[in-house]
Formats: structure tokens, sequence, C-alpha cells
């Protein structure tokens, strides 16, 4: 008498190929130092309402070009309020989900801007700063890119009012000191500074929403030569896509925000089952968080096997993941599950980069005489051009069934055993 039925096998095998494909990830993570699961992240600043987590600094040898920089992400609750705060670091933004307003005070001015998926903005070092959540649903996130002016790979934030939880700084100062400084008796002033007892973020009212965003603007179509406030990505051209993906990018030659720090933004979107072509990036070494959905990526390390060559590394990707593609590092991403991926991204030295695909209608390859090719595969030049021109598609082209070639083969094998 047979022990399982076929559904309850099928169901057997669904738990077992995802266990393998688990360890699987699990083992391939631990293999590859450019990439950084979502756990990594650590709560510098948090409280009931929202938080900031941010990434260690990067001090392996592989990141000798972006040690200066860290990232991080700020996320908000519904209807919440991020007192006001300065950090010492050039801040960029880049809002990834929800909608919400961002209030710039500084010494001779006041600014406001609505900011939604997509809308980039450059924060000067020491500017006073606080956010609003005004959805009353949807979680508010922004992904931030922080270059210090202190110490390199090193940032504080300081807060001008708070809590417990990111105690204002002005408690730090004497009383004689703020006396002084406000011309106001001390019992008022400790009455001032000691009131706020929640954290970062506190909830608002929808009352007080609208009071603090009321004259806010919204993201512009930043002229040439000029700044202003916030821009969007995704209202700039395609770069790259077809039915399989597209790709949006904001350069540094193109926006004066970007181009004090020689900073490019990109925003890609790979439908469910698609999958980029390999590919790399000329001069810009790009800091990837994936946004939404499940992937796998796959790219040439810097380090090499000393009898094998390349050493190619891999790992799964989930909402909340990070990685660093280093500038001349070729790597393919692939989008799993039952959803699209979305990955955004700061690209670091994005000034004149450029991408070069490895294959596809627009790969480098069309651009190479036929006797260089002949020469470099030892095989006749018609026979490598033929097999060069046999992908119809550019940039994205439909996944590999199955997930992928082990993958795959793992299910064959217990599918073969089974039935």
């Amino acid at each position: 008498m047979a022990i399982f039925t076929k559904p309850k096998l099928l169901f057997l095998i669904l738990i077992l190929v995802s266990l393998f494909l688990a360890s699987q990830c699990d083992e391939e993570e631990n293999n590859n130092p450019y990439l950084f699961k979502s756990h990594r992240f650590t709560p510098q600043l948090r409280s009931k309402h929202g938080e900031f987590r941010v990434l260690d600094k990067f001090t392996d040898e592989l990141f000798g070009g972006i040690e200066k920089y860290r990232v991080g992400v700020l996320e908000f609750e519904p209807v919440s309020f991020m007192h006001p705060h300065h950090f010492d670091a050039q801040l960029l933004l880049l809002t990834v989900r929800g909608t919400g307003t961002i209030s710039i005070a500084e010494e001779d001015k006041k600014k406001s801007f609505n900011l939604e998926h997509g809308d980039i903005l450059n924060i000067s070092a020491g500017s006073t700063v606080y956010f609003i959540n005004k959805d009353n649903k949807e979680k508010f996130s922004v992904y931030v890119l922080a270059k210090s002016v202190n110490v390199p790979g090193q940032f504080q934030e300081f807060f001008s009012a708070g809590g417990e939880n990111a105690e204002t700084f002005y408690r730090a100062f004497s009383s004689d000191i703020l006396e002084t400084a406000f011309n106001t008796p001390r019992d008022r002033l400790e009455r001032l500074f000691g009131q706020q007892k929640q954290g970062i973020a506190i909830k608002a009212s929808e009352e007080q929403i609208r009071a603090i965003s009321q004259h806010a603007s919204c993201s512009i179509k930043e002229k040439k030569g000029e700044t202003g406030g916030p821009f969007s990505v995704l209202k700039e051209r395609t770069l790259i896509g077809n039915r399989f993906g597209q790709y949006f990018e904001a350069t540094p030659d193109r926006f004066q925000q970007l181009r004090d720090l020689d900073v490019a933004v990109g925003i890609m979107n790979i439908n469910q089952g698609g999958m980029i072509l390999p590919v790399y990036c000329t001069r810009a070494t790009w800091l990837v968080m994936v946004a939404q959905g499940n992937g796998r990526l796959e790219m040439v390390s810097s380090r090499r096997h000393q009898r094998q060559g390349h050493k190619v590394v891999r790992g799964c990707l989930s909402v909340g993941d990070f990685f660093v593609i280093p500038a001349g590092h070729p790597i393919t991403v692939v989008a799993t599950g039952d959803s699209n991926l979305r990955m955004v991204g700061f690209g670091i030295n994005g000034h004149n980069s450029r991408l070069n695909f490895l294959a596809g209608q627009q790969s480098i390859w069309r651009n190479v005489e036929r006797g260089a090719k002949e020469m470099s595969f030892n095989m006749p030049a018609r026979e490598v051009e033929e097999i060069f021109q046999n992908q119809n598609e550019s940039y994205f082209v439909a996944a590999p069934k199955g997930g992928g070639r082990r993958g795959q083969q793992y299910v064959s094998s217990i599918l073969d055993l089974v039935f």
C-alpha cells in the first residue's frame, strides 16, 4: 500500500526543494562578500513610529573606492513626524515607497518638498531637516547615501528636539550657557527640553500633517545649470528596456544635484520571469538595494582562483538586501518568484559611466573586428558571430526555466526518483 499519494508527494517535493534552495542560498551568501542581507542594516535610531537603519562602514579591501560612503534606510509609519535634526554628512535621498514631506530649515530660508516614489533630493551637510509621512495607510521609505565631512565613513546625527531615544543635544550644554543663549530662566528651559518623552518619530494628527505639508512643492524638472527641489528619476526617459524589464537613470551629467557628489541614481525593474543580460559598468560602482520582489545574482569577482581563473559569486535576493557592483565587474540578475524584481541604486563615480552589454543585439562584440573574434576564441569568425547573434533580444530576456540550472537539475532528479 502506498504511504503517500501523488499530491502528498508533490507537497513533500516542494518542501525539499525549498530547503535545498535555502541552504544553497545560505552557502552562496557566505561566500559572497559583495552581498549584505537585510539584517545587516542595524538600527542607528529607532522608535515606535520610525527608524533609521544603517549598514556598517565598508572596510574590506574590495571596497577601497567607496570607504567614504555609508548607506541606510529611513522608514516611517503612517501619519508620523520625525523630529528636526542634522547630520555631519552630505545626504542623497531616493524615495522608494510611499509619500511624505521633507522640510529643510537653514539660516536664511525654509523649504518644504513633497516626496514620492522615484524622487531624488540632495541635502547639504549640516542642514536641519524633518520629515512627515502624510499617508494614513502606507509606510514612507527613503534610501539614503551619506558622505561624511569629518571622519571618512563615519557620520553622526544631531537632534535639536527629541525624547529619550535621540535626546536633544541642547541638554548637553550647561544650564548657565543655555540661560544666557536663550535669555530664559532655567526652569522654563528644563520644561522646554524635557517635555518630549517619545523617540525620534512620533504619531501626528491629520491637522498637524496638513499644517506642515500645505506649502510643500512637488518634484520638478530640473533645468540645466539650476538646482532646486527634488526631481524624479522615473520621469527620465527609459535608458534601456523591453517587455522583460526597464531601467531608469539620472546622471551627474544632467543634474547639478548629482554633479556635486559625482553620483548617478538608478531604478531597475525586471519583470516576473525576466533576466538582465550579462553587463558591466565602465566607471561607476553601484550600491544597490532590493525594493521589491526576489531574485538571484551572479557576478564575476575581483578575487581570482590561482589556477581556475575568474571566480563567480552568487546570491539570492529579497526585499531589503543590499549588494555592491564594482566598476568593470560583469553581472546578471534574474527575477524569481511570482512578482517583478525592483532594485534601486546609487552609482559612485557616475560621470561618463556607461553600460557595456556582453550578450544580445547590443553586445559590445558587434563592434569587434572579425579577425579579432577569430583569434580571441580560436574559432572561425563566422561561427563566433553566429553564436553572438543567436540572441534576438537586447538588455533583458526571459530567465532560464526552473529558476536556475542547479535548482532545475535538483528538482528533475527528485521527480525521477519519485515517479
